[in-house]
C-alpha cells in the first residue's frame, strides 16, 4: 500500500463503503475508526492532520474497512463500544448493547436513590452493559449479572473490571434452574433483557445482526415466543422483596402478551413504556404479597 493522507483516507473509506451503507452511517464509521485507531476526536479534528498516516494504520484501518463491506458490525471489529456514559468491550459471545437498552436501565436508575442498598439481578447479562451501568449508579447496591454462556460472563466481568466495580457473577440457565440459588424474597430488582426476536422475524433482520450477533441471546427457544418471560417471572415472583420489582426489556410487537405473563404471576402495578423511537419496549411490574 502506498502512503495516504488523512483526507485521501476518508474518501476512500466513503467510496469503498458507498453502496453499501448511507452516507450518515459511513459517517459514523469514519468517527469511530479514527477515534479507535488514531485517538483522533471529536470528527472535524482528523480532516485538519492531512499528513500521511503510518503504513501499518492504514492497513488496520483498511482491514477493517473490508470487515464493513461484509457487514461485520463496527463494535464487533474495534471491539468497544459506549453504553450509559461507560465503556463496554463486546466480543462475537454478546449482543451489542442497544439504545433503548440504556433507556431501561434509565428507567430503573430514576426510580431508586443513589445510595440504595439494593439486590439487582441481571438475567442474561451477555456483556453486564445492564449490570454494569446498574453499580455504576447505585454503589452500594449488590449486583448479580446471571447467564448461560461462560463466554459472556468473562466479558461482563471484564468490563466490570474495566470500570472498576465489582459485580456477582452466576453461571444459570432460567428456564431449568428455580431460584439460581436465590432465597425466597431477598431481591430488591430483577432486569432482564432476554431473547425475545421470533423465527418469523429472521427474515427482516440485516445481515450485520443475524450472521454476527449470538443467535442464542436473540432468538426465542423452542416454539414459544414468551418462554423466557414466563420463566423469569416464575423466578422473580418468588425472589423478589415485597415491593420489589421486575423490568423486562421486550419485543415491541408483545406489550399485551408480556402484561398478561406478569397478571398471570400475580404481579401489580404493571407498566409499559414506549422508547424514544415511539415502541413499546420495556415494562416493569411490582411484586406484592
Amino acid at each position: 500500500m502506498y502512503a495516504m493522507s488523512i483526507r485521501q483516507i476518508v474518501a476512500e473509506i466513503h467510496l469503498q463503503l458507498a453502496e453499501k451503507y448511507p452516507e450518515r452511517e459511513i459517517e459514523s464509521f469514519v468517527r469511530i475508526l479514527f477515534k479507535h485507531y488514531l485517538n483522533i476526536s471529536p470528527p472535524e479534528l482528523y480532516l485538519s492532520h492531512d499528513g500521511e498516516l503510518p503504513e501499518e494504520i492504514a492497513q488496520q484501518i483498511f482491514t477493517a474497512v473490508d470487515e464493513l463491506r461484509k457487514y461485520r458490525p463496527i463494535q464487533y471489529i474495534t471491539g468497544k463500544t459506549e453504553f450509559y456514559g461507560l465503556q463496554i468491550d463486546v466480543t462475537p459471545d454478546v449482543l451489542i448493547p442497544r439504545p433503548e437498552t440504556e433507556e431501561l436501565v434509565d428507567w430503573i436508575v430514576r426510580e431508586y436513590e443513589r445510595n440504595a442498598a439494593l439486590s439487582i439481578v441481571d438475567i442474561g447479562a451477555g456483556s453486564g452493559c445492564i449490570a454494569v451501568a446498574l453499580k455504576s449508579n447505585f454503589p452500594n447496591a449488590n449486583v448479580w449479572a446471571a447467564d448461560i454462556s461462560e463466554g459472556a460472563l468473562s466479558v461482563a466481568r471484564r468490563n466490570a473490571e474495566n470500570n472498576n466495580l465489582k459485580l456477582n457473577y452466576l453461571l444459570a440457565d432460567v428456564l431449568k434452574e428455580d431460584m439460581m440459588g436465590f432465597e425466597y424474597g431477598s431481591l430488591d430488582v430483577v432486569v432482564s433483557n432476554p431473547p425475545y426476536v421470533t423465527p418469523a422475524e429472521q427474515r427482516q433482520m440485516q445481515p450485520n445482526v443475524l450472521d454476527y450477533e449470538p443467535h442464542v441471546a436473540l432468538f426465542t427457544a423452542g416454539s414459544d415466543p414468551f418462554i423466557f418471560f414466563k420463566h423469569i417471572a416464575a423466578f422473580s415472583i418468588k425472589s423478589l422483596k415485597n415491593g420489589g420489582k421486575i423490568f423486562f426489556e421486550i419485543n415491541e410487537a408483545y406489550p399485551e402478551e408480556v402484561t398478561d405473563i406478569l397478571k398471570q404471576h400475580y404481579f401489580s402495578d404493571i407498566s409499559a413504556r414506549k422508547d424514544i423511537n415511539g415502541k413499546w419496549r420495556m415494562v416493569s411490574a411490582r411484586r406484592f404479597c
